[in-house]
């Protein structure tokens, strides 16, 4: 029945809308439902292609600067050679001036100009950047890496596999995404009646957000998807006869004849009247929706966070205290043209979660919505001539209120050869894994220990969370 149950939740979405370590502390604490009062939503923004974070979170004390711009000599020459002058020029670097400033032995940071609105909200103490994520199956050193000798994540580097893990902890194929895990353990709280709106995606059936019991309600820039030939024959219900033709199509796709015999198709039949109706729920709250004062940018990204950000402002409408959204840009596989392609992206990124904030801050919910980074993996710090090659971890922003801002969360590596997160050229063993980055969210968002161990299947094997909420 469960298996059924996945293949007629894969189905209707792919068919009706395309138509359209810490174990031991863990177990001390007693199991209690998810807590589901007030509103809270987890906004993840990912970066397909795997960005450079070796190019976004940029060295600014002068002797890290210096080694980073001699190793990077080719792609600072192509910086430098762009019609606005380099914005990878020390003096135009945006200094990060961090509340554990102390932490990281005089060791300065910055972001690029590009990303100035972000800045202001580290600044603000509305961010936060989280440093060396990355997917890991246990605690991992330089040693055990060269000689291998510990379980590492499979299929490291390949890009469709990297996404796969750090949405579900497993290579391409997994069926469940913690986003979806922690939308189960709302469901399964009692703290709705049903799953529908509990997880958006802008981009399709998404992993990430597929649970055992919930799945993707798929939103795109424009609203929810439709089916065209209904509402081709919607245009004619004015019309003599037209009332007659629509109900007639409507009756067909809502399968309401249907009496096979057939166990999936019966439930494929019933998934497809589900789909039609769940559409025209939403879209009855959407035309409700909020006119933000906020720009948002005409961007892919910015008009995906629009949409969320409209969602939100009916959520009491679709009656969900806790929703969590997908949204994702790519071209961050920078093996070339990093130096014209990627301040672009940076800017795209910076306007669109900047405008999302201020949405936020409209609807006076800074601290109940809380939006992060991921993507595949970073990049190497070696340069190929014009790009930057796979890497492994990467550094990610946090944003919201509920977080500790001002922070930047565990440890930078060097910007350098040889150290002990180098795996090789560069490229970052990560010192924090995907579970140590989602679990302090997991719990903000109101999951207690059994539940957090079960959307997280590794969590176990790491000691410590990498991020603090206030």
């Amino acid at each position: 029945m469960n298996s059924r149950r996945r293949f007629l939740k894969t189905a209707s979405a792919a068919g009706l809308l395309g138509a359209s370590g810490l174990m031991p502390a863990l177990s001390a604490f007693p199991a209690h439902a998810a807590d589901t009062t007030g509103y809270k939503a987890l906004v993840c923004v990912f970066l397909l292609g795997g960005m450079d974070c070796h190019d976004t979170l940029l060295p600014y004390d002068q002797a890290s600067y210096d080694r980073y711009a001699e190793i990077r000599a080719p792609l600072m020459q192509l910086y430098a050679g762009q019609p606005s002058g380099s914005s990878r020029d020390r003096s135009r670097l945006l200094e990060l001036i961090p509340d554990n400033d102390a932490d990281f032995g005089g060791r300065r940071f910055a972001l690029p100009e590009h990303m100035s609105g972000i800045k202001g909200l580290f600044d603000s103490g509305s961010a936060a950047i989280v440093s060396n994520v990355g997917p890991l199956s246990e605690p991992l050193t330089k040693t055990e890496w060269d000689n291998q000798s510990a379980n590492t994540p499979k299929r490291l580097f390949s890009h469709n596999d990297q996404q796969s893990t750090w949405m579900s902890s497993q290579p391409e194929g997994a069926q469940f995404g913690w986003g979806g895990r922690f939308a189960d353990a709302v469901y399964n709280s009692g703290g709705v009646t049903d799953s529908t709106f509990l997880t958006i995606t802008s981009l399709g059936n998404e992993l990430f957000l597929t649970g055992d019991v919930t799945q993707a309600f798929q939103v795109g820039t424009g609203g929810p998807s439709e089916l065209e030939i209904l509402k081709f024959y919607e245009g004619f219900r004015g019309t003599p006869d037209g009332e007659e033709m629509y109900q007639r199509m409507r009756d067909h796709f809502e399968a309401m004849d249907f009496n096979r015999s057939n166990l999936i198709e019966r439930d494929i039949a019933a998934a497809m009247n589900g789909a039609i109706q769940t559409n025209e729920l939403f879209k009855e709250a959407i035309d409700q929706k909020t006119d933000f004062s906020a720009l948002f940018p005409p961007n892919f990204l910015g008009q995906q966070l629009r949409s969320v950000a409209e969602t939100i402002s009916v959520r009491g409408l679709l009656g969900k205290p806790r929703q969590i959204f997908f949204v994702a840009i790519g071209g961050f596989d920078t093996h070339s043209n990093q130096a014209t392609d990627l301040p672009g992206l940076h800017t795209e990124i910076d306007t669109g979660v900047t405008a999302f904030y201020e949405s936020l801050v409209q609807m006076g919910l800074t601290s109940d919505v809380t939006l992060f980074t991921a993507s595949d993996f970073g990049r190497t710090l070696a340069v190929n001539g014009d790009g930057t090659d796979h890497g492994w971890g990467s550094h990610h922003f946090v944003v919201g209120d509920a977080v500790a801002g001002r922070n930047i969360f565990g440890d930078v590596p060097p910007y350098d050869f040889g150290h002990d997160y180098d795996a090789g050229s560069g490229r970052l063993i990560p010192s924090t894994s995907v579970e140590q980055f989602a679990e302090p969210m997991g719990r903000w968002f109101g999951l207690n220990d059994t539940e957090l161990l079960a959307a997280l299947p590794n969590l176990g094997s790491f000691s410590a969370p990498s991020l603090t909420f206030v």
